[in-house]
């Protein structure tokens, strides 16, 4: 790190005016905030637009000489163990707080000889204990974890304070945290970005999310009628969820997921994506009879199209010539034709025809992208006059923040909201087995429950509005149900937006590169607790830093596995090497793209000329294993996908990147170690 001094947010949320600001959100929560020692390079600051809490005091480096202090006003050996004293305006007395445990108490500590020395054994390994004391829980239910932020092994610790309406607890908050297969929130980031602003937009609410679902989902039937009645031809397949992407590479509008507000209303990649199914979808055959079949609905279907649109006569002649001369061609060729010459006949009636394809069809496609752009603007309208209404119903007056955030350095922290959230609807809750259901209107989710306790480990790190759960299950739910929404109508579709490293990989990864976060996840499938996200709203009670292209940080190591749309990916790399461009510290993103070399994609020739390129790798297909896109859904002897294609792994970093973790080949042959597929895991071949 740089000899620049380095601000670590406590990443809190806005508190109403009753929250006092000497107090905790509640006694019996635990600060979770991240233990940053006091050393003279490290100062602790709080983002612009977030009001002081006990977390500043805590770490401290303590008062100033001879001063009344009442928050010191403790035994020198207390002092010296990390014990503070605040007031609990709530409970009308004083607790105490230990800034190096985060252990809270009502009654004043005592050091005894069994008692940990905190500089000299700060885990108590050399300090006799009491085997056979139970371990302590805090009033979530949880037992109170100390140390992961520093990277070592959670320590249980004492008793902690309860508030008196603390003693009955939900039994979705007394779930162990110690349950993470596929994942590890103990690894602190490393991360250095310029502190932001928190984001102005209404906070996810059912009602609101259960409106753009239906919003969303009328807007891809319409796609898919359009299509049908226009063209002749279905939906191509994912399309539609590569259109969000696309969109929102260039999208200003209001809604995290639905397009509103683009220069060019007509979208590249859903023009593209129809126009590569005109006249008819072509798939590579797999037998002689099937290249044939294709051929003549090829020119069947080509025919056909020209003789239904407006089009000069002279494009109208070359493709009935053609098709007429394939039909002929088919006649006399009944016997001794191979499969390749079949494939031949096609790509040269395809080269004839195709372009004046296009030009016959061009302005109906136009004519589908603009539709579907201006159904999805009036969809954006309903939703956000639906959140602000929500707000105004219960008294919420939202302003946009005027403070400008200082350009200072400070520890990465998840994506915060400045509008205060309103107390959310009951979402009905059920575990069964494996399973647990979230029911809200009707409308049940279903979530694997390991994966619902990752997410309440998420939200216990990073949610600071609400301590004492009474929104989780109404944010799980919208979570979910904004997924789902992205993922689409059918029961495989989208499941290629969320595929995932397997956890061998990102262990190598963080082990030999340090790497901590993760630029494209969802709390659903993230392996660090710190990654980036489509969705802002949802996603960032959970811990998500926001979408990778409004991130911007100067210093860490990063783990890159984009979506495969080919906008989305070219914009990205211009992202990074952009990052990498502006900072001289220590910098690195190992990216990971499927080796399309038939034709390969800009995104990929870009990141191979790159002059930030240290290292190139490659796994070949069907050698190694991604994990399943759907896997906080899907059975887990189902988890492990066979890649059907190459991985190309691109390691850029600037100097200081380079320098720190530089791709050595021993370092890379490890990692490629990694990705060899255990024998235990099932694997299945992706569709």
């Amino acid at each position: 790190m740089s000899d620049n001094k380095v601000a670590m947010p406590t990443n809190v949320m806005p508190m109403t005016s009753q929250a006092p600001l000497q107090q905790p959100a509640s006694p019996g929560a635990t600060s979770t905030s991240p233990s940053i020692p006091n050393t003279p390079t490290c100062q602790l600051n709080h983002p612009v637009g977030m009001p002081s809490t006990p977390g500043l005091a805590y770490m401290s480096p303590g008062p100033a000489p001879l001063s009344p202090d009442p928050v010191h006003d403790l035994p020198p050996e207390l002092l010296a163990a990390g014990w503070r004293r605040f007031w609990s305006r709530r409970e009308k007395m004083p607790y105490f707080f230990n800034k190096i445990t985060n252990e809270s108490r009502w009654e004043m500590p005592v050091l005894g000889p069994g008692t940990p020395d905190p500089i000299s054994d700060p885990l108590g390994i050399a300090t006799p204990s009491d085997a056979g004391s139970p371990p302590m829980r805090t009033s979530s239910g949880f037992p109170q974890l100390v140390g992961g932020e520093g990277g070592g092994d959670p320590q249980i610790v004492g008793e902690k304070r309860r508030h008196s309406e603390d003693l009955h607890v939900p039994p979705h908050k007394r779930a162990a945290f110690n349950y993470r297969p596929f994942w590890n929130f103990d690894i602190p980031t490393n991360a250095i970005i310029y502190e932001r602003l928190p984001v102005f937009a209404p906070p996810p609410h059912p009602d609101t999310e259960l409106l753009r679902a239906q919003l969303v989902s009328k807007l891809r039937k319409t796609y898919q009628e359009l299509c049908h009645s226009r063209e002749g031809i279905d939906a191509p397949t994912e399309s539609f969820n590569r259109w969000l992407l696309e969109r929102k590479v260039v999208d200003k509008g209001a809604d995290p997921m639905l397009p509103s507000q683009c220069a060019v209303e007509v979208s590249s990649s859903m023009y593209r994506e129809i126009m590569n199914d005109i006249p008819v979808k072509l798939i590579k055959p797999k037998y002689t009879g099937d290249a044939r079949r294709q051929l003549v609905k090829y020119a069947e279907a080509a025919k056909k199209t020209i003789e239904k649109r407006s089009t000069s006569s002279e494009s109208r002649k070359i493709v009935k010539w053609n098709a007429e001369d394939t039909f002929a061609w088919l006649r006399n060729k009944q016997h001794n034709v191979s499969y390749e010459d079949y494939l031949e006949r096609l790509a040269h009636l395809k080269r004839q025809c195709q372009p004046h394809l296009i030009e016959a069809v061009r302005p109906s496609v136009e004519g589908i992208c603009v539709k579907i752009y201006t159904q999805s603007c009036d969809s954006v309208k309903k939703v956000q006059e639906k959140g602000w209404s929500i707000l105004k119903e219960n008294n919420i007056q939202a302003t946009p923040p005027a403070q400008v955030p200082p350009k200072r350095k400070v520890m990465c922290y998840p994506i915060q909201m400045s509008v205060l959230s309103p107390r959310l609807p009951a979402v009905d809750h059920q575990t069964e087995g494996q399973k647990t259901f979230l029911r809200y209107k009707g409308e049940t989710l279903d979530i694997n429950t390991p994966h619902f306790h990752k997410l309440e480990q998420l939200y216990r790190w990073n949610c600071r509005d609400d301590p004492r759960y009474e929104n989780f299950l109404p944010r799980v739910w919208c979570l979910l149900r904004r997924y789902k929404s992205l993922f689409g109508l059918q029961p495989t579709e989208g499941f290629g937006l969320q595929g995932a490293l397997p956890t061998e990989v990102f262990e190598c990864l963080h082990r030999i590169f340090g790497v901590t976060s993760e630029c494209f996840a969802s709390p659903l499938n993230c392996y660090f607790r710190q990654f980036c996200s489509a969705f802002h709203d949802t996603d960032g009670f959970f811990g998500s830093r926001g979408p990778i292209l409004d991130f911007h940080p100067i210093s860490g190591s990063f783990e890159v596995n984009p979506p495969f749309c080919e906008e989305l990916m070219e914009a990205v790399v211009d992202h990074l090497e952009s990052l990498l461009h502006e900072s001289t510290e220590p910098l690195s993103f190992i990216v990971f793209m499927p080796e399309w070399r038939d034709p390969p994609t800009e995104a990929l020739i870009r990141l191979e000329s790159s002059s930030f390129k240290r290292r190139q790798a490659v796994v070949p297909a069907y050698e190694h294993v991604y994990r399943h896109g759907f896997q906080h859904i899907c059975p887990e002897a189902e988890m492990n996908i066979k890649a059907l294609h190459g991985t190309v792994i691109i390691f850029l970093q600037n100097d200081a990147g380079f320098a720190k973790w530089g791709p050595t080949p021993e370092r890379v042959k490890e990692l490629l170690l990694a990705y060899i597929p255990r024998e235990s895991p099932a694997l299945i071949s992706a569709s």
